[in-house]
């Protein structure tokens, strides 16, 4: 579809903005802020798909992510609030097609990841149905930044009603694993790409929380209790109770969203947050229920690191900062250093390889100017001479990296620049 003109123009007034004050940024943030709309997005009758970059589905998430630069310019721009209308209404689609899928191709054509799959339920829509508890937030939290930012109530039709009363049901359901009929199973020599217990993954308690089969990065949880995912549910749930309240005037629905939003936020504080020896009470990347913790991050939004970003506490927070402290550190497993740059990685990619999306969060939710002025030198020169972000870098070596077009890592580099430059950072 064609790029609408308010992309281009911002893309070139931050370019502007940066010339003199950090010339290599400038080189970076017009590729970068443009790259959703010049290369992922089509548009058809069910509305706008968006692909991920190298690979030809759709995910919830990404896909969330990777119009989140756009929604600032949705106020002033017609043509941006019908790109962003459309990435909504096909989310909706997508959930209501299968709520536990969490990548979608653009037809009915039956492709798919691996042809070895075996699930409760298939589609010929489904490209891969594992289930991550944040495919179903995110649609919820760009449909609630849309709204915030526009006022635009043609977004509310008896689709995205539909679509709320489904993830609604989905996370009530996941609350208590063991009455779901949800299983996920594929023929892999690697252990992370199929769960456990034959597709049925490892044992839980009742928490409150929501269970997730799989990570941000597709890779199986350890203890299905996803923290960060939980975090996001929690913002996500209240933030729809007012779409439920504005946009269908439904206070019962709100009442069950905002119900749901205090169950998970009660089993995170109670179930998730553990003492570690030398930082204090920090939160478990995920845990069980039962008294297993499992004390990392991985670079992936939501992340531990992003608490913030997704509004769940603030940066000030005691035990985020206790819990930032263990992440950017060498007691983190997947916090790497090398000659180029430093920060978190994560098991989806080599060991020693860092994520520019986790730099990026970094910074987005950084208390200091230092520290992210740092996450900026890093940024400049990891990107190997393509101005764009990448999957992850090698951090001796930024010229080997893996996934050279990854829209999404473009799209957070892109909010970050925008709220530095609207800021009037001192770069």
């Amino acid at each position: 579809m064609e790029m609408p003109q308010a992309i281009r123009k911002t893309a070139s007034e931050l370019e502007q903005a940066l010339s003199d004050r950090r010339p290599a940024l400038a080189k970076m943030i017009g590729p970068c802020f443009r790259s959703t709309a010049e290369t992922t997005l089509k548009q058809d009758a069910l509305g706008v798909f968006v692909i991920t970059g190298d690979i030809p589905a759709m995910w919830l998430r990404d896909s969330a992510g990777q119009v989140a630069h756009y929604v600032g310019l949705a106020a002033q721009s017609q043509e941006v609030r019908a790109l962003l209308r459309g990435v909504i209404a096909r989310q909706c689609a997508e959930v209501c097609t299968d709520p536990y899928a969490n990548a979608f191709n653009r037809e009915p054509n039956g492709n798919s990841y691996a042809a070895s799959d075996e699930s409760d339920r298939k589609s010929p829509w489904v490209w891969e149905r594992k289930f991550e508890l944040d495919s179903l937030c995110a649609p919820l939290m760009l449909a609630a930044d849309y709204y915030k930012a526009t006022g635009d109530r043609s977004i509310f039709t008896s689709e995205f009603r539909r679509m709320l009363e489904t993830a609604l049901r989905v996370c009530r359901t996941e609350q208590n694993h063991a009455d779901s009929p949800y299983y996920f199973r594929r023929n892999s020599k690697i252990p992370t790409e199929s769960l456990r217990e034959n597709g049925r993954g490892t044992p839980v308690g009742k928490t409150g929380m929501i269970w997730s089969g799989f990570r941000p990065s597709d890779d199986a949880c350890t203890y299905h209790y996803l923290v960060p995912a939980n975090m996001m549910a929690a913002v996500a749930f209240r933030r729809a109770a007012r779409l439920a309240e504005e946009g269908f005037d439904d206070a019962e629905l709100a009442r069950e969203c905002r119900g749901l939003s205090e169950d998970v936020e009660r089993g995170i504080e109670t179930y998730a947050v553990t003492v570690h020896p030398k930082y204090g009470r920090i939160y478990a990347y995920e845990t069980d229920g039962l008294g297993h913790y499992n004390r990392m991050d991985d670079a992936n939004s939501p992340s531990l690191l992003s608490i913030p970003y997704l509004g769940y506490r603030q940066a000030s927070d005691p035990v985020y900062r206790n819990t930032r402290a263990f992440l950017l550190s060498d007691d983190n497993p997947y916090y790497y250093r090398g000659n180029a740059g430093e920060g978190v990685g994560s098991p989806h990619t080599p060991a020693g390889y860092v994520w520019p999306m986790a730099v990026v969060m970094r910074a987005l939710t950084s208390e200091t100017s230092d520290e992210i002025r740092e996450c900026l030198d890093i940024l400049e020169r990891t990107h190997a001479g393509t101005n764009q972000m990448h999957e992850s870098f090698d951090a001796n070596a930024p010229e080997k990296y893996t996934r050279p077009w990854f829209a999404w890592a473009n799209s957070l580099f892109s909010v970050l620049i925008q709220r530095l430059v609207r800021e009037n950072f001192s770069l």
